[in-house]
């Protein structure tokens, strides 16, 4: 027998990191356009870095959502 309190509990901290991502992004974005402003040159650079890590930083967001679905589908039967 499982508990689907629990799991809805397991559920909400997994897909909670989805807020740890949001301010990464919002920070990284932030600092980016500081580096622009004070290095237009460097634009494209700064773009590319940008866009990677951004990149990384969505996936950790995508991991903890299918984290939650695996754990509701799969562990509340």
């Amino acid at each position: 027998m499982t508990n689907i309190g629990l799991i809805a509990i397991g559920a909400g901290i997994a897909v909670f990191t989805g807020v740890g991502a949001g301010l990464g992004m919002g920070i990284a974005t932030g600092k980016a356009v500081e580096a622009v402003a004070r290095q237009p040159e460097a634009n494209s650079k700064i773009n590319a870095l940008l866009i990677l890590g951004l990149a990384l930083t969505e996936s950790t967001a995508i991991y903890g959502f299918v984290t939650a679905l695996v754990m509701i589908f799969t562990m509340g039967k």
